[in-house]
């Protein structure tokens, strides 16, 4: 049954909405705000608000990072360094960890709906292929996805829209996939108070130092590890 043109444009008007949502980002210019100097010139005036609305600051913290992973804005790394820095290790990670699976979510959520659109009668049998094999070890190559640092993340959200990956286990693989990862950076940034209040210069690329990286790489290659088995299971004897 083919689809009426107003019924097309409500399949996609989520991601409609997110693309929008990003041009006005930058049109208004709020990307200059998303800056280690603008961090260390207001750190005051947020550590002192934080210390009178705790509860709120976390919630606020959330949202704002549920909304800039929704938009696929850069950025995020910064953000999880701010939530170490004003919330300490502890919250700061499991802060950012819930505000990126929430906004990782809406992504998925939004491309599920516009790419069961684009897919209808139009995937080629490679592409089935590939669905199915993904689909049957979804969790694990997701975990292997987000805890590798090379994967951008806002394309690992697409892909596993695309891939049709059930939400459950995008959800699982996401939730569980990225904390290695944003706790490194919380902890960093649960001591950036020092840098920043003698000015010092601070570089996010330095976080993931060589140790740190094979650590995550390490990880994931674990991650794979129980879809590496099941495959080698169904190998012919001999």
């Amino acid at each position: 049954m083919r689809l009426s043109c107003a019924q097309r444009l409500r399949k996609f008007a989520p991601i409609l909405v997110l693309a929008a949502g990003f041009t006005v980002f930058f049109i208004l210019g709020l990307d200059r705000y998303m800056s280690y100097e603008v961090l260390r010139e207001n750190r005051l005036a947020l550590t002192g608000f934080v210390e009178g609305h705790f509860g709120l600051s976390v919630l606020a913290y959330c949202m704002l990072y549920s909304i800039s992973t929704a938009l696929s804005l850069p950025g995020g790394a910064l953000l999880t360094l701010t939530g170490g820095f004003l919330f300490g290790s502890v919250v700061g990670a499991a802060a950012s960890v819930i505000g990126a699976t929430i906004g990782a979510s809406i992504v998925f959520l939004a491309v599920r709906v516009a790419s069961a659109e684009m897919m209808r009668g139009r995937v080629v049998s490679g592409l089935q292929r590939m669905r199915a094999g993904f689909k049957e070890n979804a969790l694990y190559y997701l975990l292997f996805l987000r805890l590798v640092p090379l994967f951008p993340f806002f394309l690992v959200n697409l892909a596993s829209a695309f891939l049709n990956v059930r939400f459950s286990v995008y959800l699982v693989g996401t939730f569980f996939g990225i904390i290695p990862g944003t706790t490194v950076f919380a902890l960093v940034g649960s001591g950036l108070g020092e840098i920043l209040a003698h000015d010092e210069t601070f570089s996010i690329s330095s976080v993931f130092t060589t140790e740190i990286v094979l650590g995550l790489c390490g990880l994931s290659v674990l991650a794979l590890l129980p879809a590496v088995y099941k495959h080698y299971r169904r190998w012919p004897d001999g």
